[in-house]
């Protein structure tokens, strides 16, 4: 069975003040990004949630991911991971990597690290906490389409499988963590 993606892209990006889905670092944008790493983590589908789907059409590397717009966006990141949930649920998939696409240095090799254990929620640890990049199986679905607010996922992951990934603890909020992000990322890394 296939995991799928869900690319969470659809924050108003109000620290920042533009869009850091459009953020270009190393040659592509955040999200461009995003959907790249996911696809060569072989996932399938790849769902990518954003508010607006005109403004981000164009990112999805050669048709590799389907666009879900989230009317309720406003209501927090929870809003968008329900609506990615709906838009796999149906699919005969082992379960889905809920993933953002803020955090430049994901790789595909930890995405692929976090369904070790399909049967297993899976989180990524760094800063001293559990957190996306995560793994949801199947049965957790249900769990997910209750989620209500801006916390996203937080409580489902309190006691999920630890993947370690100290790199991801750069997440783009900030024109300073664009700075960061350039510096670190500076010829493709």
């Amino acid at each position: 069975m296939s995991v799928a993606a869900i690319i969470l892209a659809a924050g108003a990006s109000r620290r920042l003040g533009r869009p850091k889905q459009l953020i270009e670092i190393a040659g592509e944008t955040l999200l461009a990004r995003a959907v790249r790493v996911a696809h060569e983590a072989d996932f399938a589908p790849l769902v990518v949630v954003v508010r607006e789907e005109a403004a981000f059409a164009d990112q999805l590397i050669g048709g590799h991911a389907v666009l879900v717009t989230n009317m309720a966006a406003d209501e927090g990141i929870a809003s968008s991971i329900r609506r990615g949930i709906e838009a796999v649920a149906g699919l005969d998939c082992a379960g889905a990597v809920l993933m953002t696409c803020d955090q430049p240095r994901v790789s595909p090799e930890h995405l692929r690290a976090l369904t070790a254990d399909e049967r297993a929620v899976s989180g990524s640890l760094y800063s001293g906490r559990i957190a996306v990049p995560a793994y949801f199986p199947a049965s957790s679905f249900e769990s997910l389409l209750q989620l209500r607010g801006d916390v996203g996922a937080r409580e489902l992951l309190r006691t999920a499988r630890a993947v370690a990934a100290q790199e991801l603890a750069l997440d783009v909020d900030t024109e300073a963590d664009v700075q960061r992000a350039l510096e670190l990322l500076r010829g493709g890394a």
